[in-house]
């Protein structure tokens, strides 16, 4: 029976998606090289491992609304769940690798993004925790289906600025703020009332001063 072990070895944004999308790159081993596999329906669960770093006063700030004051991290930092992705790994023996490619948001309403974006330089830790079937030569040409052991994972460290160089690459000095429908009917109002050619001119009206403007 394959015993399949996967390691993820790198990542890189997907250009010229729908969507953005981060591509991961990940090694698949059989300890029996000589054992013919069809295919495997693979799934990942991706978690961020947010204990396993350590943050800049800059970052503790930015991290707030996720964690609240770094004095109660001790209780409240916790790791989280990013998403849930799958790939169908083609023929191989011994080993090959496979795509696993992973929709991205810049939605600010989604704890990732908020993570992801507090973060300055360094590295993003995350865990790979794989699941699902494979499928192969079970002797005299029968297929048979057997599941991947639920104890195999992958740790990866995600260079934060590949995460930016992908907002970066579909956003380009952009980013997006989904509002409840009757604040932003408000702000519209708002922005027509007043003459406003862009939303960031509106915001703009209504947002204070920056100290350091004024004091220039």
């Amino acid at each position: 029976m394959p015993d399949l072990d996967f390691r993820v070895e790198r990542a890189a944004p997907v250009p010229f998606g729908a969507t953005p999308l981060m591509a991961f790159h990940i090694g698949v081993t059989n300890a029996d090289p000589e054992e013919a596999i069809y295919s495997v329906a693979l799934r990942c669960q991706i978690q961020i491992e947010a204990t396993r770093r350590r943050y800049s006063p800059e970052e503790k700030e930015r991290l707030l609304d996720l964690f609240g004051e770094p004095e109660r991290w001790g209780q409240t930092l916790r790791n989280m769940l990013w998403t849930n992705a799958g790939a169908t790994v083609t023929p191989f023996s011994g080993a090959t690798t496979v795509e696993v490619q992973v929709p991205c948001t810049f939605d600010f309403n989604v704890a990732a993004t908020k993570y992801f974006h507090a973060l300055g330089n360094g590295e993003i830790p995350l865990c790979f925790l794989f699941s699902g079937a494979v499928y192969y030569d079970g002797g005299g040409g029968a297929q048979q289906v057997a599941p991947i052991a639920w104890n195999k994972e992958s740790r990866f460290r995600l260079p934060a600025e590949t995460w930016r160089g992908m907002m970066d690459l579909y956003y380009p000095n952009t980013a997006w703020l989904c509002l409840r429908r009757d604040v932003f009917e408000r702000l519209y109002q708002f922005k027509v009332s007043q003459g406003i050619a862009t939303w960031e001119a509106a915001l703009e009206r209504i947002l204070p001063v920056p100290e350091e403007a004024v004091k220039r």
